[in-house]
């Protein structure tokens, strides 16, 4: 085996007294990608934030090329050639694309101010290098999820970094944005890089990843090659069991149409959307990053008002101006991006599940604390939230169980109506195993549910139909019968009509 280029040794790391990392080592290996496996709340981020300098452990040693070395901030692990791309964005929105790819690192001329020219000559050659195509002067904050993540990517990859770190970097790419990226991060191994690879895509370890590091619970469990470890045993060791069945999808019989769709138009975002959705079923929604599915989303919702077309909500005409309209009509809406529109992440737990509710837990408009703190803590505990309590900020829990408040959340209001976008990105299998079986029992219980996913076998799994868009337009639409991948892929890929779908 070659010498170690990153060694870490019996890390320990607490918040609060709460121990979240307990003598985790790993060992990275030059030119290898080596996957970081585990449940939400298992430490990977922490581990994570530990080697980039964010956090300093409590215990434990890191050494770097065979040297003990220390980081007490992020610059310094940057300028010892560590890069990381984390799940959350950080980029600059009001700053545009290539001063966001040299922000803190610009280019100076012999006077010391900014050499603008060399700047975006540079950044467009960097993205050139990618296969990525964006306007250099776009600012961030008009740019799709999939394009911010590119310009994640192109950030860390302009320091030249020799240990680069990815964190869910795949969770809102499109099918061809992924091939891209691995073959850029085939490319940086061959080259000599070293990669940390994080992902909850199972089936993107064996395609990527030289070995694999599993952690349960903040503890180290083992690292195994990836050609001598199965789909099982990986998820047992994340998990201490076996999950039989990712996709518990009961049989329901559809009842009423409770929603209905008619012409709905946006110009530039969708055109002409007509569909209905029955009481007790699961619609899925499918296609490509850009396909138009969130914007329809937050159209039905009142987010973002349709220029045209019409919504009728239990065989009524409804006029939906806003997420109020929305939620009285017996309406929830679990967005594609919990940092930024389904939480709150400063705000504690109870304040973030509460919050569509404020006037029913007030009097002469004060909120009822009692009231409030019981009816948020049964929603957290029905949802299995893992927190230290119910006063935890938002932004100090896992990517899942942030994803289990929002949802505590939703839930909250009792919506006849649910739509979830994405309502897996991100989260580990255990959780979505989880979620899944929560989606089946609503469904059960007769609540409509329209769910967005870019992940094909969830789509097939879970929903009683599936509905693919592509460019803004609906190209087909399946019975779960017929639905193949295959189908949904052509479809998603294609400005067809449905009926020429084989």
């Amino acid at each position: 085996m070659s010498e170690t280029i990153l060694e870490l040794k019996s890390i320990s790391k607490s918040f609060s007294g709460v121990e979240v990392l307990h003598n985790v080592s790993l060992s990275l290996i030059p030119g290898e990608v080596h996957a970081l496996l585990g449940e939400n709340g298992a430490g990977k981020s922490t581990l994570v934030k530990v080697i980039t300098g964010v956090h300093q452990p409590d215990k434990g040693e890191i050494f770097l090329n065979g040297q003990q070395v220390h980081f007490s901030d992020t610059l310094e692990s940057r300028q010892a050639g560590i890069a990381a791309i984390y799940q959350e964005l950080s980029l600059f929105p009001d700053l545009d694309v290539a001063e966001n790819i040299f922000v803190g690192r610009q280019p100076t001329t012999r006077s010391g101010s900014i050499d603008w020219r060399r700047l975006y000559r540079e950044a467009g050659e960097l993205l050139s290098s990618l296969g990525v195509h964006l306007d250099l002067k776009r600012k961030t904050r008009e740019l799709s999820i999939a394009q911010q993540q590119m310009v994640e990517i192109a950030r860390a990859f302009s320091i030249n970094a020799r240990i680069l770190i990815m964190d869910e970097p795949t969770s809102t790419l499109t099918l061809n944005e992924v091939a891209d990226l691995f073959r850029l991060a085939r490319r940086l191994k061959n080259e000599g890089t070293s990669v940390i690879f994080i992902s909850h895509r199972l089936e993107e370890l064996y395609e990527l990843a030289d070995r694999v590091t599993v952690l349960r619970d903040g503890a180290y469990v083992a690292t195994r090659s990836m050609k001598e470890v199965s789909r099982d045993d990986m998820i047992r060791m994340m998990v201490g069991r076996t999950i039989t069945n990712m996709f518990p999808k009961q049989g329901v019989q559809a009842g009423d149409v409770v929603l209905k769709v008619e012409n709905l138009s946006y110009p530039g975002l969708y055109k002409n959307i007509s569909f209905e959705l029955r009481r007790g079923e699961i619609l899925g929604m499918a296609g490509l990053v850009g396909a138009g599915r969130t914007e329809v989303a937050r159209a039905i919702f009142g987010v973002q008002q349709a220029a045209s077309g019409s919504i009728w909500v239990n065989g009524k005409k409804r006029k939906i101006s806003s997420p109020r309209d929305a939620i009285r009509l017996g309406l929830a809406f679990v967005p594609e991006d919990r940092q930024i529109h389904g939480l709150i992440p400063p705000m504690n737990i109870v304040s973030n599940i509460s919050l569509p509710l404020l006037k029913k837990y007030a009097a002469a408009g004060w909120v009822k604390d009692r009231t409030e703190r019981a009816a948020t803590f049964q929603a957290a505990r029905q949802m299995e939230v893992r927190a230290n309590n119910i006063w935890q900020k938002a932004r100090e829990l896992s990517g899942g169980n942030q994803q289990k408040v929002v949802l505590a959340k939703w839930l909250s209001t009792k919506p006849r109506i649910l739509i979830l976008d994405e309502p897996t990105r991100g989260i580990d299998v255990g959780t979505k195993a989880a979620v899944h079986g929560l989606m089946s029992s609503l469904a059960a219980e007769g609540i409509a549910i329209l769910m967005i996913s870019s992940e094909l076998p969830e789509v097939l799994g879970m929903s009683d139909r599936i509905l693919v868009m592509h460019e803004g337009c609906i190209t087909a639409e399946f019975s779960r019968a017929e639905a193949t991948q295959e189908k949904i892929l052509l479809a998603s890929t294609q400005s067809i009509p449905m009926e020429s779908v084989p």
